[in-house]
């Protein structure tokens, strides 16, 4: 599909030109606009329609039969256009602008005519001269034939005293004229006046398309008649609105995607068509995007932050966070509609761009378009509204509860951020709403009604990514802080997008290195920390080594010690009244917090790590490391995929057999003690698979007691075993030949075994290599983006 650029489209108000005799006082014919350039639509509220002074012509408002005659002055020539136009609209027809004259002396135009819209005959230019009608150019869209002919005219020409005076005037048309209720469908009577277009302004931001813009329209001003202009002429404002605040011509960034995409095939990007077949949203993701969503795609922000009027560009990038903490780009998108289906489609495209894989969450805006959306594209992911965005709306809505009541706004932080639980917020929020008296404030009972997608209590249970549950950042992304602002152009924006993104990937490089070539500090001789410090990325061990440190203030005690659960309560030195319940289970070593830190951000918390260190456990259980945190989260992603089956192959060790052996063991042991049934169930399942160990025992003992010929033999001798028919023929005895088939069939089965266990260790060295390798080239990487920074320094 090919997309236009927007602007105004071909359906607004055109002049055209017919041609005209050189006098002897003129230079030229000028075209005022040519048919399909320059299109605007003129609104008359600007200009002179609304007044009843023309000149030397007065007249009353109630006098609407005035006709123009010969001799009539006017002070302007526009006052002329719009005296004509005005009385073109009562009459029931529609005007355009046909010629002017210049005079040779200053090249000052000196003549102007007015005619009727259907004057003249349209000069068929898609086809060839001489072509017939079918052998022209197949034209995609024909426009409807309107010129008739028409010799309705008015033509005015300036005088010595610098008026204009009418010089010619036909009354009479060829054609039928357009009913009063109907005149607002003619082209020079369609105008968005001013206040249209602050209401359509005001409603565009609120992502309202143009057919829901329209009838609200219509039931301001009672009628589509009252409108004053049709669905289409509402579109083109929209545009052309959307495109002066661009501050230029979307095709320039498409034409810079297209060329990145020739570039590189992996370079995605798409653009959304309307119903007229013009550009509408466009998205973009470069490869390092979409590589970066394949290793921290799991919670995604979706930013509009734009759309509060901070910046100029319609410009939303979708982002997440890195193994630094940093934000990382997951595409883009410029948004010139916004409505439902538009984000509908975006968030399908842009799913699509990530190879179809859902995030775990996504945060956005309070917005209720994007609500919806969200809802259609991603059933399964937890959706978030973003709370410093609601903080902000609460500055708007209830700034006259904050000029009265100072601290109120604390106070509403304070019961948002800090509650511990449900049922403390719920207490709490009703407790604020009693005491300043907002039981009826509609903003607040809506965002209530929403609270289990903003309010940090609702939301603990699901991954984020975020360092702290009760603090975030004062914005939901920083991507292109510091690149784009409130004056920003879409010319401008192309060149900062690359900076942008080369500067966040040379801060992620800096990470690295750092990460690689700083040695953290240690604070305890914990051996989790030392651990931690050689897993985790230098900013993410920072945060494990707070709440590690914190450990030593907290207190756990045994609150409850089920069959394989115990319970504790963990609270501060001399804060026992605010204390934190753990799960804990032995057997697994598995633990889980009420303060849901490690769901909400993938990091243990201090209360977990409590019961870790009065139960002995010195080391970091492998389920509670998140490789998206580790230094080598960018690392081996394909290696994984190209080695499971030889990983999932080897054998494991005898500790981890004997461990799961245990666990399993222990788990009949627990269920078989209950009661006499499951005693006996138990004993006889215990018995059963006894005997099953003590006949596979006999079977390795009979096969590995045989000590066959080793990998060095010649070949000569390994010829008479591995030929059972010559084995039958050199002996007479069946019962020999029965034997000797028996070692054959040993002697195989103990050199498959040998090569089984060659090929696990060749395996293992061949994955150790590969990590080796890919560990190499982090650190190249990092050397050479270290030397690339020296040189820029």
């Amino acid at each position: 599909m090919e997309f236009e650029p927007l602007g105004i489209g071909n359906d607004v108000i055109e002049f055209d030109m017919i041609g005209l005799g050189v006098g002897d006082d003129t230079i030229d014919i000028e075209h005022t606009v040519k048919e399909g350039e320059n299109k605007q639509l003129i609104d008359p509220s600007d200009g002179f329609v609304n007044s009843r002074n023309y000149g030397e012509v007065h007249f009353a408002d109630g006098d609407m039969n005035l006709e123009p005659y010969e001799g009539m002055e006017f002070e302007s020539e526009e006052a002329a256009k719009a005296f004509y136009n005005s009385y073109a609209r009562r009459v029931g027809f529609s005007t355009r602008v046909s010629m002017s004259r210049r005079s040779k002396r200053d090249g000052a135009i000196i003549q102007r005519s007015f005619v009727c819209a259907k004057e003249g005959f349209r000069v068929d230019k898609e086809k060839p001269a001489g072509c017939d009608g079918g052998g022209g150019v197949r034209v995609k869209r024909p426009r409807a034939e309107t010129r008739v002919g028409c010799k309705a005219m008015l033509m005015v020409k300036i005088q010595d005293s610098g008026r204009w005076v009418v010089s010619g005037f036909v009354k009479e048309h060829n054609h039928e004229l357009v009913e009063p209720d109907k005149v607002h469908c003619l082209r020079s009577h369609r105008h968005v006046s001013g206040p249209a277009k602050s209401l359509i302004g005001t409603l565009q931001g609120a992502g309202i398309g143009p057919s829901g813009i329209m009838s609200a329209l219509i039931k301001e001003y009672g009628g589509i008649s009252n409108v004053g202009f049709t669905e289409r002429d509402c579109r083109n404002y929209m545009r052309s609105s959307k495109q002066r605040t661009l501050g230029g011509d979307p095709q320039t960034l498409l034409d810079y995607l297209k060329q990145k995409h020739l570039e590189n095939p992996s370079f995605f990007y798409a653009v959304q068509g309307d119903e007229d077949h013009c550009m509408s949203n466009i998205f973009w993701a470069d490869p390092k995007a979409r590589s970066n969503f394949a290793y921290f795609g799991d919670t995604v922000t979706f930013d509009t932050t734009y759309r509060s009027n901070r910046y100029r560009l319609p410009f939303a990038p979708f982002t997440g966070i890195n193994h630094h903490g940093q934000p990382v780009l997951f595409g883009c998108a410029l948004l010139i509609n916004e409505s439902e289906a538009s984000f509908s489609w975006l968030f399908r495209t842009w799913l699509t761009a990530m190879c179809w894989k859902p995030p775990v969450s996504i945060t956005t805006d309070h917005d209720r378009v994007i609500r919806l959306a969200v809802s259609q594209v991603f059933p399964e992911t937890r959706h978030r509204f973003c709370k410093w965005h609601i903080f902000k709306e609460c500055q708007e809505k209830l700034s006259h509860v904050l000029s009265e009541y100072i601290n109120f706004e604390a106070e509403f932080h304070k019961c948002v951020s800090l509650m511990d639980s449900i049922e403390e917020f719920e207490a709490y929020w009703f407790t604020l709403i009693d005491k300043y008296d907002l039981g009826e404030n509609e903003w607040l009972q809506a965002i209530y009604a929403d609270r289990k997608k903003w309010v940090p209590v609702y939301l603990r249970g699901t991954f984020f990514a975020e360092m702290s549950i009760t603090h975030s950042s004062d914005s939901m992304n920083s991507y292109f802080d510091g690149y784009v602002n409130a004056s920003t152009t879409l010319q401008q924006f192309i060149k900062l997008y690359e900076k942008a993104v080369e500067s966040r990937y040379e801060k992620e490089v800096k990470a690295d290195y750092d990460t690689m070539q700083i040695a953290p500090v240690l604070k305890t001789p914990s051996p989790m920390e030392k651990q931690a410090a050689g897993i985790y990325t230098r900013k993410l061990f920072m945060k494990f080594q707070e709440e590690l440190v914190e450990t030593l203030t907290f207190l756990a005690t045994k609150v409850d010690d089920k069959e394989s659960t115990t319970i504790f309560q963990v609270a501060k030195f001399g804060e026992s009244h605010k204390s934190y319940l753990i799960h804990y289970n032995v057997r697994e070593i598995k633990a889980s917090c009420s303060c849901q830190m490690f769901e909400f951000s993938g990091l243990l918390c201090r209360h977990i790590l409590t019961v870790f260190r009065v139960t002995n456990i010195l080391t970091l259980p492998q389920c509670y490391v998140l490789k998206r945190w580790t230094r080598n989260a960018k690392s081996g992603v394909m290696l994984e995929e190209q080695t499971s089956n030889l990983s999932n192959s080897c054998q494991e060790s005898c500790t981890v057999r004997y461990n799961n052996l245990h666990r399993e063991a222990l788990k009949y042991v627990d269920e078989g003690a209950k009661d006499e049934e499951r005693y006996k169930v138990a004993m006889d399942a215990l018995r059963e698979a006894a005997n099953k160990v003590a006949i596979a025992k006999k079977t390795d003992v009979g096969v590995t007691s045989f000590s066959g010929p080793c990998i060095g033999e010649s070949a000569t001798q390994e010829s008479h075993v591995n030929n059972p028919f010559e084995a039958h023929q050199l002996s007479g005895d069946p019962s020999r030949a029965v034997d000797e088939k028996d070692k054959i069939i040993q002697k195989l089965m103990r050199k498959l075994e040998r090569a089984r266990r060659k090929c696990e260790l060749y395996r293992a060295n061949l994955l150790t290599i590969l990590k080796d390798i890919e560990q190499q080239k982090l650190q190249l990487t990092v050397k050479v983006q270290s030397i690339k920074l020296g040189m820029k320094d």
